[in-house]
């Protein structure tokens, strides 16, 4: 929230507390209720009208009188019940006050939900890093950021690595020349192990806390490995040869099952948070979803759904983490486009065209928004509010198309990595607005129980 949010929003919290206050203390005080209007029919008016005028007399202008006729005069009085003092005599109580009315107004002033005030979004990065000998190519995944608040940037056949905690700098392998580059880079769920893909169709996976190479997976693909992603051990690995291949990390014989769908180069590999599907996008502008339960281990797995809206390659991806079956694509110079799917019908829910090549795609752990980075012309990020697709916010300062985007393990900070070789940190997000919550059991580490691989 700006400043200036915050101060007019306590000046408006300062000016209601002391009516607030000033109205409960007058609610809990009997003599500030409505008065009581009396019953004339239990009223004695003759009586009233003697107090108020003959007995008077006796009071302000005082007789001498003997013992006997006072006497008397006393005698009188209590036969005829004028021995009262109280003018006005209620012989009916009044009833109890109800405080319906009070409740109901008090409750709608101390309940009231506040109107939630617009999140500040800062229109300008709040770090930038030098990115020298990025790669500017679309098809590439060179941007990540792990559990353990580590993200992992590869720049041409070196792979870095930078502490945001402490925002140190390491570097993690530089392969050589007839390897290299480095095309796509993936932290496992544990945060610690990270797989590098290379352009000569290994991946090399890899202990980052004492900078070890654990193994090498051969075999899988025929090119370069340009996409990656974790499901809990099976690291899932996409080809410019068109294939999709589960590794199982914990055995030497790692190829478990392969895809077959995709006839150009596989861009964009993500599985739902359940690990039930995987999106696969390639360059052939198809979308496919697979499930997990129809893999086959003696022939390659079939699609579940072939979704051919897009006109452009496929890399933009994005599961919806408030809704198991959204998934959010986004396609390439020629489309534009970012489409929703239901992916247990294989339906297109909406399709937004967004007027530039859609590079990367996020979601909002906290809010229902969507992150989009673009291309030629504007090279922008642009915040979208889910369903209705308004534009809250669009981010500039990158000079070439925003290949790459990371979100750190909070959800609130994006890093933006682009063809003018810098990286960029941005607050989009905020700060979360639920409580803070127990932090859930990291997932089993895939290397746990062995020393080496070889």
């Amino acid at each position: 929230m700006d400043a200036g949010s915050l101060s007019s929003s306590a000046t408006k919290a300062q000016s209601r507390c002391p009516l607030q206050e000033q109205f409960l203390q007058r609610r809990n005080s009997r003599e500030n209720l409505d008065r009581f209007i009396p019953n004339r029919s239990a009223m004695d008016f003759d009586y009233a009208h003697y107090m108020l005028t003959e007995a008077k007399k006796g009071k302000e202008n005082p007789m001498t009188s003997s013992p006997s006729r006072e006497a008397y005069r006393k005698h009188l009085a209590d036969s005829f019940n004028m021995n009262r003092t109280r003018i006005l005599a209620f012989k009916n109580k009044p009833p109890t006050p109800s405080e319906a009315m009070f409740n109901e107004s008090s409750a709608s002033v101390q309940h009231s939900k506040p109107v939630k005030s617009r999140r500040y979004i800062p229109q300008t990065s709040e770090r930038t890093l030098d990115a020298p000998d990025l790669v500017d190519d679309y098809y590439l995944n060179l941007l990540d950021w792990g559990s353990s608040n580590v993200l992992a940037i590869a720049l041409g056949n070196t792979v870095y690595l930078w502490d945001a905690s402490e925002g140190n700098t390491s570097e993690l392998v530089t392969v050589d020349d007839e390897a290299g580059p480095v095309t796509s880079v993936k932290w496992a769920p544990d945060g610690r192990h990270i797989s590098v893909g290379l352009n000569n169709s290994d991946i090399q996976l890899w202990d980052s806390t004492s900078n070890r190479l654990l193994r090498t997976l051969r075999g899988g693909h025929q090119s370069r490995v340009g996409a990656l992603d974790w499901n809990n051990h099976i690291l899932t690995t996409g080809g410019m040869d068109g294939r999709i291949v589960n590794n199982d990390v914990r055995v030497r014989s790692h190829i478990v099952e392969t895809y077959s769908g995709h006839h150009q180069e596989v861009c964009g590999l993500k599985w739902s948070a359940s690990g039930q599907q995987l999106a696969s996008g390639g360059n052939d502008n198809l979308l496919h979803i697979w499930d997990r339960s129809m893999a086959s281990t003696n022939a390659p797995t079939q699609y579940l759904h072939r979704l051919e809206d897009h006109t452009a390659a496929v890399k933009a991806l994005a599961w919806c983490p408030f809704q198991a079956n959204l998934l959010a694509s986004g396609g390439g110079g020629g489309d534009k486009c970012i489409k929703f799917w239901n992916t247990h019908t294989g339906s297109c829910l909406n399709s937004v065209d967004t007027g530039s090549q859609v590079c990367s795609l996020l979601w909002n752990k906290n809010e229902r928004e969507l992150l989009s980075s673009h291309g030629f012309t504007q090279n922008q990020l642009t915040l979208w509010k889910y369903p209705s697709m308004v534009k809250m916010a669009e981010l500039t300062g990158h000079t070439s198309r925003v290949l790459f985007m990371a979100q750190s393990p909070d959800g609130c900070t994006v890093a933006s990595a682009a063809g003018d070789e810098t990286l960029r940190f941005w607050n989009v997000f905020g700060s979360p607005n639920v409580a803070a919550k127990a932090a859930p059991k990291a997932a089993p580490e895939p290397f746990a129980h062995l020393n080496r691989i070889r």
